[in-house]
């Protein structure tokens, strides 16, 4: 559960819309080593709601999946402390070989578990609806069609009903795709639970009842959020809440090491939902990671390699059968477009028009989704049972929409030269008959009356152009359109890719029937290349869609027309606004760090934006004060500084973590006097005790107690403090400082003077200080200059916002 008082890093500077109509510019303080401000307005703030002010700076909180929680930074600079080296050099060839073999072999569990995941997914979800719906057509046939909308309304809300109070009320963080939360992990950003194992069960569980409810939601999403919590668990060594670790992983109990294998879990998590083992490295280095190195790409696609050879394997078990329902209309089990294609110059401008479309309609719909996710936030902040009563709300809206609306076509009569049975019997298929007699089909029901991943398939199917009429395509794209945004809100595990697939796919093959016989193309490939350009309109990536269609649909020669296509819409969509993760990220609150500077922070040094005072520690220092500091602060770094008689003058000698204070003063490693104890106090310790915990799960001060004769004892800090961390001029650009700060991964970046004969630290930078809404809630003059820049730089072609 999220916790309102273990706030850390820095509070958010805010500024209250009633407080700028009493004052002009208003200012709050901001402490440099983590926080300052924690007034109560501040934590209750939804951040999504749309009472907050436009100046207005990153806060600590931030909502992930369904709450509002606390957030904090990972360390990824290594603390190059006596200790540490030590540490290492005490370590042998057998304890290096040892540390190298288990990133492989970790590499290997975590496609191995991420593939088997994702095909038990896929053979429940196919189960479930698939029963459903063979239950409902079954009643059809049989004319009682109140009966079969009762059974198929009722199982769709006992299915979302169930998904939404487990996530509700067990792990809030499973709710939603995950990958904002994941990318966020993956730049910086730690948040309580959403890599726990319980978030990782109730995202299996509640993404499998979501699917099956006939919701407009995927289960890609959830996939790499599965796969981060997979490699996180891993990487920790188990949990110790439930008794399961291992000591022989001590070596990954760092947030390197776990940020790695996360990349790893998420490529994985791809590679699982689309049988795409080179997208899904792709999709990691494109879109998930901020930090990448050649040794992460080879390991990334060793994983999944091994889950495309374990969903091989166990597709080759459900060609025979013994799966049930499953493998009618699988993504991840069946080439959906395997055609020889042959194209002309003339096909390129119907093509280069889809792109145009879905650029435009993606950036529609990303501009729609962040409007009805802020509503939502005004629902879901007034208690969990709102949250539910919206959850089945929807759901009852979508099963009358899915229901009714097949009633509104026409129905046509049976092909004669059908591949397949018509009408169609049993769960899959493209002629459903619903309603209609002996020998005629639904074409509207084939696609809106089924699981998303049938009705991708029957869009992609080849030979089929004229099988769908006009009206019936039309419908389901303004179906899909509307009610993927509509369910994406929800408490519940809900993945964008595969209604975003859906709609693309829908208004493709609208597009190819209208073009008709003017295109060599069959509607088949048009409703590919929709699904592409709307992927590209919606979440702006390029490389890892292009290969992941490629292999989603089996066939190389799709490719040059999924690249123009994909470029097209990627470049008319970025003139409206970003792409629909950066978005979510965005509303939720997550000081997420772009790999590119604003213009503005060329004019700024780091000076400028570094504000006190200033938390620092003695080298030698007295047990009382650093307690009262720990307890009275939520700092998580701390300066540590030699002066007289230590050194000549006050000198920097490096910076202490908060968790490796506590560790300190658990173990009660004082001394009576204030002398250096050099090497001795190391044996007190071991490697393990200053390993990165599990998120949240650290000691805490206040579980700590003292003696009065304790507090009056002293802590030598030398051997325990980083003595070469990352250190920039008070005069360094603040762009520089952030490409610095970035790249390396930082958590703490300190600020020193130019000038000597002032204190030996200015300040501590993190990564809340490098935040536009901070900056610009400290210098609001460029605000002006920022939006007429935007304005002559970059002129939106609709006015959206």
């Amino acid at each position: 559960m999220c916790q309102w008082s273990s706030i850390t890093e820095k509070t958010s500077y805010k500024t209250s819309k009633r407080k700028e109509k009493r004052k002009h510019h208003t200012m709050s303080t901001n402490s440099i080593n983590g926080e300052a401000n924690t007034d109560q307005e501040s934590l209750v703030t939804p951040l999504l709601s749309p009472r907050r002010s436009l100046i207005n700076s990153t806060s600590q909180v931030a909502i992930v999946g369904a709450n509002v929680c606390p957030i904090e930074s990972l360390d990824y600079e290594i603390a190059e402390n006596e200790f540490f080296k030590q540490d290492w050099r005490s370590r042998g060839k057998m304890q290096i070989f040892q540390y190298v073999f288990m990133k492989w072999l970790l590499c290997f569990l975590i496609g191995l578990i991420v593939s088997l995941i994702g095909f038990f997914n896929n053979l429940a979800v196919e189960n479930i609806a698939g029963l459903k719906f063979v239950v409902t057509s079954n009643m059809m046939m049989a004319n009682r069609f109140g009966m079969a909308f009762l059974v198929f309304s009722v199982s769709n809300l006992i299915l979302t009903l169930f998904a939404s109070i487990i996530t509700a009320f067990i792990a809030p963080a499973a709710a939603g795709s995950g990958i904002p939360e994941v990318k966020a992990y993956l730049n910086g950003v730690d948040a309580p639970g959403i890599l726990s194992l319980r978030t990782l069960v109730i995202k299996i569980i509640g993404s499998i009842s979501a699917v099956s409810s006939s919701l407009f939601v995927g289960k890609a999403g959830p996939m790499v959020h599965t796969g981060a919590c997979v490699a996180a668990l891993l990487g920790q060594g188990g949990s110790k809440r439930f008794k399961l670790t291992w000591r022989w992983l001590r070596f990954f109990k760092n947030d390197r090491d776990r940020r790695d294998l996360v990349t790893c879990g998420s490529a994985a998590g791809i590679a699982a939902a689309f049988r795409a083992p080179v997208g899904g490295v792709l999709f990691a280095l494109e879109e998930m990671a901020s930090w990448w190195r050649s040794a992460l790409l080879w390991r990334a696609f060793f994983t999944t390699a091994v889950v495309a050879i374990v969903l091989r394997a166990l597709i080759d078990v459900c060609l025979s059968g013994k799966c049930g329902l499953f493998g009618k209309g699988g993504l991840i089990m069946f080439d959906v477009y395997s055609e020889s294609v042959t194209y002309h110059l003339i096909d390129v401008p119907p093509v280069l028009a889809l792109g145009v479309i879905g650029g435009i309609l993606g950036s529609l719909y990303n501009f729609l989704l962040d409007k009805v996710l802020r509503i939502y936030n005004l629902i879901n902040e007034k208690g969990v049972v709102y949250k539910i009563l919206l959850a089945c709300a929807i759901s009852i809206f979508t099963s009358c929409l899915l229901f009714g609306l097949p009633w509104l076509a026409s129905c046509q009569p049976c092909p004669s030269d059908a591949s397949e049975a018509c009408p169609t019997i049993g769960r899959s298929g493209n002629f459903k008959k619903f309603q209609c007699p002996p020998g005629q089909y639904n074409d509207l029901a084939s696609l809106i009356f089924n699981t998303n991943d049938d009705s991708v398939r029957n869009l992609f199917s080849q030979d089929t152009n004229s099988e769908f009429q006009y009206s019936s395509i039309l419908i389901y794209f303004v179906t899909c359109f509307f009610l993927s945004i509509f369910s994406y809100g929800i408490v519940a595990p809900a993945g964008l890719f595969i209604p975003v697939i859906v709609t693309g796919a829908s208004y493709g093959r609208f597009v190819g029937m209208l073009v008709g016989s003017h295109s060599n193309l069959d509607h088949g490939l048009y409703a590919v290349l929709g699904a592409a350009s709307f992927l590209g309109g919606s979440m702006r990536m390029t490389v890892s869609l292009c290969v992941i269609i490629l292999e989603l649909t089996n066939n190389l020669l799709l490719l040059p027309l999924i690249m123009l296509v994909l470029l097209t819409s990627k470049t008319v969509a970025d003139a409206f606004n970003g792409n629909i993760y950066d978005l979510i990220m965005n509303a939720k609150g997550f000081p997420y760090l772009e790999a590119h500077t604003e213009p503005y922070m060329r004019q700024l040094t780091v000076g400028d934006v570094v504000r006190g005072p200033l938390q620092i520690f003695q080298g030698i220092e007295k047990v009382g004060k650093i307690v009262h500091v720990l307890r009275t602060t939520r700092h998580n770094g701390f300066p540590v500084i030699d002066e007289p008689p230590l050194s000549e003058s006050p000198v920097l000698y490096g910076l202490i973590l908060r968790a490796h204070l506590i560790e300190l003063l658990k173990k009660k490693a004082f001394v009576p006097t204030p002398v250096p104890t050099g090497t001795d106090a190391l044996k007190l310790f071991f490697a393990g005790d200053f390993a990165k915990r599990g998120s949240g799960n650290g000691d805490k001060i206040e579980d700590l107690q003292f003696t009065e004769e304790e507090m009056e004892m002293f802590l030598d800090l030398h051997p325990f403090t980083n003595a070469s961390p990352y250190t920039v001029a008070e005069t360094m650009s603040l762009a520089k400082a952030l490409i610095l700060f970035r790249e390396v991964g930082l958590r703490h970046l300190l600020v020193i003077p130019k000038i000597s004969g002032r204190p030996p630290v200015v300040g501590i930078l993190t990564r809340h200080d490098f935040m536009p809404e901070h900056i610009l809630g400290l210098h609001p003059v460029l605000i002006r200059s920022r939006w007429k820049r935007l304005r002559i730089q970059a002129p939106r072609l609709f006015k959206l916002f």
